[in-house]
């Protein structure tokens, strides 16, 4: 059997929501051991995000998105006995990772700055909305302000410039996942030296880090590039029964190939050879496609612009691309157990590993339940944990026998 990638990695995750979750399970799914923290009670505040599941008394399908092969346990960690408990298993664990507001945890006494000095090897994960230090460190981060933040909701306006929101929050995925990243760098580095350190990462900075190319053409030459505004036919045309994206930026004869295949008239394709000429008459050359794009079914648009190498796609729904041949042929959609209901499905991690792949190791917990069995891996004795137990430190977890 292959061991995984990550196996006798053990994380201590004390975070919610999306961005540190995230990173956690990209640990998790590759065999690192991690163990959530959540505070007793209302737990994840992620738990109770989903409205659906909420009204039907289920499990939030958005907590089981981010929260698989994890252990998840309860600490009140307000109260002084449960910080001494951390303090107990932090030097056990190779990574913490959180995504409070900068001082949060130095106030509860969990800085990077005090367990260094009981776990010199510890990598310490930090994720925040704006950055650890600066004007913007305390205010609560959440994605679709760093959008706003970031120029990104502007860039994206649409009619009258009005600033657009992506209704996915990319920016907590690319930051979890750059989290992620940095976690490995640091563990790698950790093998030479020996010696742990603090990894840091904000949903800003990667918001901006997104933009690199947009970015240096503004500071380099003042010049603001769009994607889809200054090129052509970088678009989404209506067909007739759906809409599909073609891409033609990438080549000087792009728009003679299209008027070829949709048996628009050659010289309307010679007199725009070059992407230049092409970008500066795009409203023509629309005017040109819409109809001939919209009088054909995507399929057959997709066949004919495909058979002359013009990158093109139909535009799908989600509920659509999750049933696509190749998002199946991917095995894209992954089963995960759910405790006390069926299975759900959910999404893999996307990296293929040949050797150690990710698996699923264990399923979506519920809030403590694993909190008496991993304070025993511990080495806490039962009499410890039931006193944690009647101070309240445990939350209702604390009369849960876990697995």
């Amino acid at each position: 059997m292959t061991v995984a990638a990550l196996d006798g990695i053990t994380v201590l995750e004390i975070s919610e929501v999306m961005q540190a979750p995230l990173a956690a399970q990209a640990l998790a799914d590759f065999g690192a051991d991690v163990i959530k923290v959540e505070r007793p009670g209302r737990g994840d505040a992620i738990r109770g995000q989903d409205r659906h599941a909420t009204a039907n008394g289920l499990v939030s399908s958005y907590f089981t998105a981010l929260n698989r092969n994890k252990r998840c346990i309860c600490l009140d960690l307000k109260h002084p006995a449960a910080r001494g408990v951390l303090h107990r298993i932090v030097p056990r664990v190779d990574v913490l990772i959180h995504n409070f507001r900068p001082g949060v945890m130095e106030r509860l006494a969990l800085g990077y700055e005090e367990l260094r000095e009981i776990h010199p090897g510890l990598v310490y994960a930090a994720a925040s909305g704006f950055g650890e230090t600066g004007p913007l460190a305390t205010m609560g981060g959440q994605d679709m302000v760093a959008q706003s933040l970031s120029g990104i909701a502007v860039h994206s306006g649409g009619p009258g410039g009005r600033p657009h929101l992506c209704p996915t929050p990319f920016v907590d995925y690319a930051s979890g996942m750059s989290l992620a990243q940095g976690i490995l760098l640091a563990l790698m580095e950790r093998q030479r030296s020996g010696q742990g350190q603090k990894v840091s990462i904000s949903l800003l900075e990667v918001a901006m880090g997104m933009q690199t190319l947009e970015a240096t053409s503004q500071l380099m030459y003042g010049v603001e590039t769009n994607w889809v505004a200054d090129w052509f036919p970088n678009a989404v045309f209506a067909t007739a029964d759906g809409w599909i994206t073609v891409l033609g930026f990438y080549r000087d004869d792009v728009f003679t190939r299209i008027c070829r295949v949709l048996e628009i008239d050659d010289s309307a394709g010679a007199a725009y050879p070059t992407p230049e000429a092409m970008a500066a008459g795009k409203q023509e050359l629309n005017a040109i496609l819409e109809p001939e794009f919209g009088k054909r079914p995507t399929a057959d648009c997709i066949e004919r612009l495909g058979s002359v190498d013009v990158l093109c796609a139909p535009a799908l729904t989600l509920a659509e691309a999750l049933e696509h041949t190749q998002v199946r042929h991917n095995e894209t959609v992954l089963t995960v157990p759910v405790s006390q209901q069926p299975p759900a499905r959910t999404i893999a991690h996307p990296v293929t590993l040949s050797r150690s792949p990710a698996t699923v190791r264990h399923g979506v917990g519920r809030l403590g339940e694993h909190t008496r069995p991993v304070l025993r891996r511990f080495e806490f004795a039962a009499d410890e944990i039931d006193r944690l137990a009647a101070a309240g430190v445990l939350g209702d977890a604390g009369d849960e026998v876990g697995s």
